[in-house]
């Protein structure tokens, strides 16, 4: 018997974002073993100034992408269609055409969301949009989030057991668990877009309060692009008008990104907004390293206060400061929090988790002719 056949739609790379490395890590993974991969890149945009924004070249852009989709909804005949959705209007917009033209074409569709806002933005949003998003959904067979504490956010939609649970998971063999040489200095991290949703100016006001405080041999390496000039200055200005231990190195990708992983003591990300489950958590897990985050999306899935590292309030410069200055005056307990991260990575996060996973979900939107005697 030939092997199911999927159809995956996602963005890859440039820019590298979450749901771009994604596609990109479940196109290179064993998935393929599993099934007869088809992939659609819908990405438009190849960096991160053009996000958002719309022209008549992007609308064409889309056109042609529709038509590449129904062509391969027609030729392809995939047993089911993974299509990725937005938490804007125009993101779900245009996500929407997929899923009722798959619908349309006789195809079970599942449907993914690598974020947390959505009921946040329905909130916000018309009774149109409300309405289209509750017509397109019913189309779906099924969702997919990233963590179990996101189950809710569809449970309006969908019946309990067509909601799955696939955290974001990837092998990391450039990665090589360990600290700094030097016990005298606590190397930060921060690994992200630069942007203030991300936290960037709460982890410098944390920076600014342990000089305050006199806490020494405390560095940060900010890896990351800025998302505009007004906050570069921003960020440039607090670090030289008080001279804190900051070294900007600007975006990184593969082994370079890696390598500050491999160097760093302490992972601090402390997003603001809503997030789904961050690449770069995944990442400074795989690395053995203790985090210090907020309870965005499923952070807290993979963060695990007084576990591997902290849970701490968003815009609390001072609370972080805390927890920074509390590791750096017990290397043991940095040292433990190290360990559960790298044993917390193995168990739940490698490429074979989350394969495995996906795997389950996709199975049981099947067709009869693949599902396994019992």
């Amino acid at each position: 018997m030939s092997k199911p056949k999927v159809l995956l739609l996602g963005k890859l790379p440039p820019p590298y974002m979450g749901p771009a490395i994604a596609t990109q890590i479940l196109l290179n993974s064993a998935l393929s073993k599993h099934y007869d991969l088809v992939h659609l890149d819908t990405n438009v945009h190849k960096n991160l100034t053009t996000l958002g924004g719309w022209s008549l070249k992007k609308v064409g852009q889309n056109i042609q992408i529709y038509y590449r989709f129904a062509s391969m909804a027609r030729k392809e005949k995939p047993d089911v269609i993974l299509i990725p959705i937005s938490q804007t209007t125009l993101g779900f917009l245009k996500d929407a055409v997929f899923i009722f033209l798959g619908a349309l074409f006789g195809r079970r569709v599942m449907v993914q969301l690598r974020g947390s806002d959505i009921k946040n933005w329905l909130a916000r949003s018309s009774w149109f949009t409300n309405v289209l998003v509750s017509k397109a959904l019913s189309a779906a067979d099924g969702v997919i989030v990233l963590g179990n504490k996101l189950r809710h956010l569809f449970g309006d939609f969908f019946p309990e057991e067509r909601i799955f649970v696939v955290p974001n998971g990837a092998n990391y063999p450039d990665i090589h668990a360990g600290s700094s040489s030097n016990p005298e200095e606590l190397k930060l991290l921060y690994l992200a877009n630069l942007m203030p949703t991300k936290g960037i100016e709460d982890l410098l006001l944390a920076m600014k309060e342990l000089k305050k405080r006199g806490v020494a041999g405390v560095t940060l390496d900010v890896v990351g692009n800025w998302i505009n000039e007004d906050i570069r200055r921003s960020c440039l200005h607090t670090v030289r008008a008080h001279g804190l231990p900051v070294r900007f190195h600007g975006p990184a990708t593969g082994k370079k990104k890696f390598r500050f992983l491999s160097e760093a003591d302490l992972f601090v990300f402390v997003p603001r907004a809503p997030e789904g489950h961050p690449w770069v958590i995944v990442e400074a897990l795989a690395a053995g390293l203790p985090l210090i985050s907020t309870d965005q999306g499923a952070i807290t899935e993979s963060v695990i206060n007084g576990v591997n590292g902290y849970i701490v309030p968003t815009h609390s410069p001072r609370r972080i400061a805390d927890k920074i200055s509390m590791l750096k005056e017990q290397p043991s307990l940095l040292s433990d929090f190290g360990h559960a991260s790298r044993a917390h990575y193995l168990t739940n996060f490698t490429e074979e988790k989350m394969v495995e996973r996906l795997s389950n979900a996709i199975d049981e939107l099947l067709p009869e002719r693949f599902r396994q005697p019992v």
